[in-house]
């Protein structure tokens, strides 16, 4: 096997168990009495515990640069509680009001909300291919909100308010880890965010009450937290020593489709024409980033800034 298609099988690999772990909190909300915080508590301290295991296993020296130097564990604290535990809560609640396909697409706005942020921060327009990534995905939003009616929605508040939250969670998931990442290994680095949110979470373990599941559940729950959080992220790592970001950033598409097909195939749920035409602006958008077009421009003799 070579690199491309190890790596190509790893990052579709990692977004296809991140989208069943989606499909499978979906299953547990809608027919067991599980909180979302709970679920959320044991997948972080559990994840964040076996993978800082890992990184100290094979890394002592980051992991220890990470916790010993005051300025690295104020980003480690800004990323665990605003990035890893704030996504995670968010993601999971936007299932519970919604649908796994929902909160999962919706939560590919991320890179509009990236790209206006930037603009604000650097005080200059977005790129045209940003501008036109933008449009679309409003569109795409409208869609799948509305149902393409301007008097109804296809979502409740709640549903809405939250899948826009996991969106801008994601965002912060996204930027806040970058000086971190730059320094240090991408494993040690999540592995103690998930771990400081997860302990950060553990009081509320004491709050709620603990659900009643079967052992058909508690599979599910491990799945969650080993299939859909573990090897979904080394995985997904792993790949990009094989291919380029931009391709891994194509493959994540295989989240939504994921946890769309064991959402409807499974759990019956149903997506409406309107519902699907927004999904698939919303997705386009992330295909328009990931794309290199000033590159592809230079090739074939343009100069236009993109």
């Amino acid at each position: 096997m070579n690199r491309q298609t190890k790596g190509v099988l790893l990052a579709a690999g990692g977004a296809s168990l991140w989208g069943g772990s989606g499909a499978a909190a979906q299953y547990l909300f809608s027919t067991t009495d599980i909180s979302t915080t709970w679920l959320v508590a044991v997948r972080l301290i559990t994840a964040g515990i076996l993978l800082t295991a890992i990184s100290l296993a094979h890394a002592p020296q980051q992991v220890r640069a990470l916790t010993h130097q005051r300025r690295n564990v104020g980003y480690l604290l800004a990323f665990a509680v605003l990035g890893m535990m704030n996504s995670q809560l968010s993601y999971f609640l936007a299932v519970k009001y919604s649908n796994a396909p929902t909160a999962t697409v919706i939560q590919y706005l991320q890179p509009v909300i990236i790209i206006v942020w930037l603009a604000f921060a650097q005080r200059q327009w977005p790129r045209r291919i940003d501008c036109i990534s933008i449009v679309i995905a409003l569109i795409g939003t409208f869609y799948l909100v509305t149902g393409g009616r301007l008097n109804t929605l296809t979502l409740t508040p709640v549903a809405l308010f939250w899948g826009l939250w996991c969106a801008v969670a994601a965002a912060l998931y996204t930027l806040l880890p970058q000086s971190l990442l730059k320094r240090y290994d991408a494993l040690a680095v999540c592995g103690l965010a998930m771990l400081v949110s997860g302990i950060l979470l553990i009081p509320s373990l004491f709050t709620i009450s603990w659900p009643h599941l079967s052992s058909g559940d508690w599979w599910l729950v491990i799945y969650i937290i080993v299939g859909g959080t573990m090897l979904s992220y080394t995985m997904f790592l792993q790949s990009i020593r094989y291919i380029s970001p931009s391709v891994t950033g194509i493959l994540s598409a295989f989240e939504p489709l994921v946890a769309t097909l064991l959402a409807v195939t499974l759990l019956g749920t149903r997506m409406t024409v309107a519902g699907v035409v927004g999904s698939l602006m919303i997705l386009l958008t992330t295909f328009l980033q990931a794309i290199p077009m000033q590159k592809i421009l230079n090739l074939l003799g343009l100069k236009h800034h993109y």
